[in-house]
């Protein structure tokens, strides 16, 4: 069990990115985020808010929950350790904005249930398939990346589970508070990174990821990367918002052909 949580350090080597065991795992964490969002938002599709939302209350229950006990885990072995699991990581966001969907009500719940639909998958993708470095660093079996892999999956499968029972509002003004709520932890996250030394959001440096494209074509610059970076989230919600449009008109089309 000891070595399952990694205290006092993992003795096994990291199986390491692309292995067939972490394809394997991260294989498992999309069938099962995709089949239960799609069993459960297919049957809840036609019933009432209240119906609907249980599912969010319990998805915000289990995220905080196996967060929390990852910071118990460690605490155990290292107080200082909690400086480098803040929430302020892109998927870390979710934390927060998945128990606001699920528990107020009125405006702040639109643009909650539309900003876990928006960045949940993305979240989901990136840190299951995309989470190289965890798997280059940590054993396949091991607490963090098990962890990880469920806290981000439940990411995914909140934003599908929202749009599959249609509880999303994507109203163009909620476009606008989703931007800033993901600027208002970008700057929490800069201003962590230079406290303590780290790479919130990657706002620091690539470290690998995609990022390291954006981070090499302005040479590192600290001020235009970080800058560079949120534009990107700004692209990203366009994109994301102009394609559900997109859609959604279209539907609207065919379905006036039918008629």
């Amino acid at each position: 069990m000891r070595e399952f949580f990694g205290i006092g350090g993992y003795k096994r080597e990291a199986e390491g990115a692309w292995s067939w065991q972490h394809i394997l795992q991260f294989s498992i964490f999309m069938i099962a985020m995709v089949g239960l969002a799609i069993f459960l938002g297919l049957r809840n599709k036609n019933k009432d808010l209240k119906t609907k939302n249980k599912v969010l209350i319990w998805s915000a229950f289990l995220i905080d929950g196996f967060e929390i006990l990852k910071f118990i885990i460690i605490a155990i072995e290292d107080v200082s350790g909690l400086l480098h699991v803040l929430p302020l990581f892109l998927c870390s966001i979710q934390l927060i904005t998945i128990p606001l969907a699920a528990f107020t009500k009125g405006r702040i719940k639109e643009i909650c249930l539309d900003f876990v639909l928006v960045f949940g998958i993305l979240g989901a993708v990136a840190g299951t398939i995309g989470a190289t470095q965890n798997y280059n660093a940590y054993p396949v079996l091991s607490f963090t990346n098990i962890v990880s892999g469920i806290t981000h999956s439940i990411s995914g499968f909140a934003s599908l589970y929202i749009i599959i029972s249609r509880m999303q509002s994507m109203k163009m003004i909620n476009a606008v508070w989703v931007f800033v709520i993901m600027i208002a932890f970008a700057i929490m996250a800069y201003v962590a990174n230079v406290l303590i030394d780290y790479n919130y959001m990657f706002l620091m440096s690539g470290d690998g990821t995609p990022y390291d494209i954006v981070f090499n074509m302005v040479n590192g610059n600290k001020v235009l990367y970080p800058l560079l970076v949120v534009m990107l989230f700004a692209v990203y919600i366009a994109i994301f918002y102009g394609v559900y449009y997109l859609i959604a008109n279209r539907k609207k089309i065919f379905s006036k052909k039918a008629k």
